[in-house]
């Protein structure tokens, strides 16, 4: 009887840290896209002479002022943050058993889990889309067009009041991130909230359409393509980096081939306290 070999575990943490580094293109091609759009719609297209435009700084601009010159409404942030948590895991099915606010902090008690939990009040404006929400509410009853310059102008308060709450909370070490690794935590929040700044800009902008910027976007990752491969040839061009290459992986390639190990990819850790923001019960 052939002894079969425990299974290899690789902690998630891992797997997140690779699955990031495979994002950092994404990022660096939707970050290309979204400026290069900005700037054609400022300089050639005058966005930056229209309403929706300066309603929108004027708002975060006044809350940068109340940002630094005033003392921060943190019980504001404490109930957004952690209301967000409890709404993320509503929609992915799951119960809040307790909901807890204070100054000092706060928590969800809640029976279930995952990073997208986790991470969602780092990229998802919940005041900002509460505004949005209101305000199609009521333009279902009022003629709200009117007044479409001011809700540019609330959304620029409360975007900005997520930026810099995030930014403020990101550098208090959050077990939110350290949980789910820092890296990968900062990855995928910098790419949520680039995706909803473009978003804003398109809807924003007459001149920028979503056809135009998804065209865009894959300009930009066939340019990055194409960059890719021929950095790949010159690198195998070089006599020195194909023996390297053989020196590395061929010893790994046999022993993987005659040592019978089975890769299962689990979870590390415990799974209650799974940040301090929110507890996951079972």
């Amino acid at each position: 009887m052939v002894p079969v070999s425990d299974p290899l575990t690789v902690p998630t943490r891992w797997v997140k840290f690779i699955f990031a580094i495979f994002l950092l293109p994404i990022c660096a091609i939707v970050s290309q896209t979204f400026f290069t759009a900005f700037a054609r719609a400022t300089v050639t297209q005058r966005f930056w002479a229209g309403e929706e435009f300066w309603f929108f700084s004027l708002g975060a601009v006044l809350w940068l002022i109340a940002f630094f010159g005033l003392p921060r409404p943190i019980l504001i942030y404490v109930f957004g943050h952690e209301f967000t948590h409890a709404l993320w895991v509503w929609l992915m099915g799951g119960r809040v058993s307790r909901f807890r606010i204070g100054r000092d902090g706060g928590h969800v008690v809640t029976n279930k889990a995952n990073f997208w939990i986790a991470l969602a009040p780092y990229f998802f404006p919940l005041y900002s889309i509460l505004a949005i929400a209101i305000y199609g509410v009521l333009s279902l009853f009022v003629n709200m067009q009117p007044y479409g310059r001011w809700l540019y102008c609330v959304i620029g308060v409360t975007w900005a009041f997520h930026f810099t709450f995030t930014c403020w909370m990101i550098t208090k070490n959050q077990t939110d991130l350290s949980d789910q690794g820092t890296f990968f935590s900062l990855v995928l929040i910098y790419l949520m909230n680039l995706l909803l700044l473009s978003v804003m800009l398109i809807l924003a902008s007459p001149q920028i359409t979503f056809g135009g910027f998804g065209a865009d976007v894959l300009t930009n990752l066939g340019n990055f393509a194409r960059w890719l491969v021929g950095l790949f040839e010159r690198v195998d061009a070089q006599p020195c980096s194909r023996r390297l290459a053989r020196f590395l992986f061929t010893p790994a390639l046999r022993f993987a081939q005659r040592s019978g190990y089975r890769f299962v990819i689990t979870a590390n850790g415990r799974t209650d306290n799974v940040s301090a923001s929110f507890t996951f019960r079972s």
